[in-house]
């Protein structure tokens, strides 16, 4: 089995009247995933640093290359002190998945980290070791296609404690909860939402405790290309047609010269779909073989508007039918992006007057991939 994709999603919700959560999650994710959990002492302000600290703390110097032992050691003495119990106390659920899909996962006082496959909850071995005083509980497992994991702190467990159900929502009926629901979310986002939301009500509105989920879905990496413009060189049509066609993934031809281009070199039809047009945006158009087919710069211009105002839920987009919102929602479900842009000049689009966007694609191609970087994304640019 090849590397899989690590998807990974937060949701938080502050106790009842606090400003601050006193919980934290740090992500990194480079060679590895690396995410922190951890639960100050408390709620509020004096939780949020405890918290906050002890992430940061853990993710720079499990990145850094040091052992736990040393982080641990490292937490006990940097730690401010309660004043009240003379803790210097945060809890920590650490989570690291290798490039070989193997997972680390240590967890010190947090609830148990679920881990599942389709609607089975698995069982994880764990092992408790004493790190400077505190009982670890360790466990090494390896990850398949299609496995998630949940992690939480335990405002989750709270919920409803005192009103639907006596002493809280609790551990073994969350997992029941999760072997129901997690199979049908398809990204982590969604799960991670929709977790969140049952233990708001749970709470009434109104949560006693912080709560947070981490939401860890493990998969096959979802790939996609994007066309944008014909090369240069006519004489490179064939080659950067063929480049788009033997790339992984889904495909996506934005640009009316380029989509003919597509169907002359492939020897298929374009066809307009005309139920498609709206006032601001282009209609799409079909070629057989492609999953998208775009008007060119507009469409580019208005995916990049979508995803400044901030991605929509996928299931949001999902039902449109103009081109920049199915753009967007082929966008946010890959994890590898790989742009083509074409630097033909189309004339039509050096009017001065305008906007600048119209005369400068690479500038929008090179926007839209630094913010689908920031979201995690793998995006190379290839230009022609």
């Amino acid at each position: 089995m090849g590397r899989l994709k690590a998807e990974v999603a937060v949701a938080q919700l502050n106790k009842h009247g606090e400003e601050l959560c006193g919980d934290c999650v740090e992500v990194a994710q480079d060679s590895s995933t690396l995410v922190v959990l951890s639960d100050g002492l408390g709620s509020g302000v004096k939780a949020h640093i405890l918290a906050s600290m002890t992430c940061k703390m853990i993710s720079t110097m499990l990145r850094g290359g040091l052992q736990l032992d040393d982080v641990v050691d490292s937490l006990s003495k940097t730690l401010p002190v309660c004043e009240v119990r003379h803790l210097a106390y945060s809890t920590f659920s650490i989570l690291r998945i290798m490039p070989d899909n193997s997972a680390y996962l240590a967890e010190f006082d947090n609830p148990a980290v679920f881990w599942g496959r389709g609607q089975e909850l698995l069982s994880l071995e764990r092992e408790s070791r004493d790190y400077a005083g505190r009982i670890v509980k360790e466990s090494r497992f390896n990850l398949e296609d299609g496995d998630w994991l949940v992690m939480i702190s335990d405002g989750v467990l709270h919920a409803g404690i005192g009103g639907v159900w006596n002493l809280g929502w609790g551990w073994d009926r969350v997992g029941d909860y999760l072997r129901r629901v997690a199979p049908w979310e398809e990204d982590a986002r969604s799960l991670a939402d929709e977790l969140l939301e049952t233990t708001r009500k749970l709470y009434a509105g109104k949560p006693g405790d912080d709560a947070t989920v981490v939401v860890v879905k493990v998969r096959v990496p979802r790939r996609l290309t994007v066309l944008a413009g014909p090369p240069e060189k006519r004489s490179d049509d064939a080659h950067v047609v063929r480049s788009l066609m033997e790339s992984p993934g889904k495909k996506v031809v934005c640009g009316g010269t380029t989509s003919l281009m597509v169907g002359r070199e492939l020897g298929r039809r374009v066809e307009v779909e005309l139920g498609s047009l709206r006032d601001s945006t282009p209609p799409t158009g079909r070629i057989e073989g492609i999953d998208l087919v775009t008007e060119g710069i507009l469409t580019l211009t208005k995916a990049l508007e979508i995803l400044r105002d901030g991605t929509p839920r996928r299931h949001m987009l999902r039902f449109r039918t103009d081109g920049p919102s199915r753009l967007v929602s082929l966008l946010a479900e890959a994890d590898e992006i790989g742009f083509i842009v074409g630097r033909a000049r189309n004339p039509a689009h050096q009017s001065p007057d305008l906007p600048s966007e119209l005369a400068l694609k690479s500038k929008v191609v090179e926007d839209l991939a630094r913010i689908l970087q920031s979201q995690g994304k793998e995006v190379t640019v290839i230009t022609h």
